[in-house]
């Protein structure tokens, strides 16, 4: 089995290098691939990433986006490049932590036959997860819709940790180009029948200060997701 680490990146100068370093230094029950997706960035990351040293090119590729096209775009990018068994999207500004991915795969590990089954990183299930309040109720109100639209009982419906079966999702017709692509995903997923195990992560958010890029608008568009998708593919 294998395991396709996609990284959309845009303006995250300040953390890329560390990330891919996180990243590359792993230690996995598996193979494994980074593919970096740079959409359009502004701030000298992409000179970074042109700059960065590839020792092997089976196991980091970068992919530049001539203009920012938003995170979902990058992300399909990613999915496409990728040659592994799953897939899991890894933000390049730390908020989530590389060392967590572990946690995601272990559940993995222990099943025969996983090709129907995804993994959300949980941040409401671990203790400590540091979650400024205004995105902490956005979260919450999502999840919460989700599950009542979708008849399940997530917690975290938004996490940007999902491990994800790619025979499953490589099919799927992907709209979203921002971040309306949390709620598309899960909601195929589950429409599809997929089942989806939640593990708690360790979790840092960002405030918009710190340069979280998520606005209320973001809110807006992921709540009509939640509603288109139920009803349409």
């Amino acid at each position: 089995m294998k395991l396709s680490i996609v990284v959309p990146v845009f303006n995250e100068g300040k953390t890329v290098k560390f990330v891919l370093q996180k990243l590359l230094s792993l230690k996995l029950p598996l193979t494994y691939e980074v593919i970096v997706i740079d959409d359009g960035s502004t701030d000298g990351t992409t000179q970074i990433l042109k700059q960065y040293p590839i020792k092997d090119k089976k196991k980091l590729k970068i992919v530049f986006h001539q203009k920012n096209s938003g995170k979902g775009e990058a992300v399909k990018t990613g999915f496409k490049t990728a040659g592994g068994d799953y897939l899991l999207v890894q933000d390049a500004d730390l908020e989530y932590n590389p060392d967590e991915i572990n946690k995601l795969l272990k559940p993995l590990m222990k099943k025969k036959n996983n090709s129907f089954t995804a993994v959300y990183g949980s941040r409401f299930k671990e203790v400590g997860a540091v979650i400024p309040k205004t995105y902490l109720f956005g979260n919450k109100l999502l999840t919460y819709l989700t599950n009542i639209m979708y008849r399940v009982r997530l917690t975290d419906m938004e996490t940007g940790y999902k491990l994800l079966p790619a025979m499953v999702v490589k099919k799927l017709s992907l709209k979203a180009s921002h971040f309306d692509f949390e709620p598309e995903i899960t909601a195929k997923l589950i429409r599809r029948q997929v089942k989806i195990i939640e593990v708690p992560i360790r979790y840092q958010g960002r405030n918009r200060l710190a340069g979280k890029k998520l606005t209320v608008t973001d809110a807006f568009e992921a709540i009509k997701a939640i509603f288109y998708y139920r009803f349409f593919d």
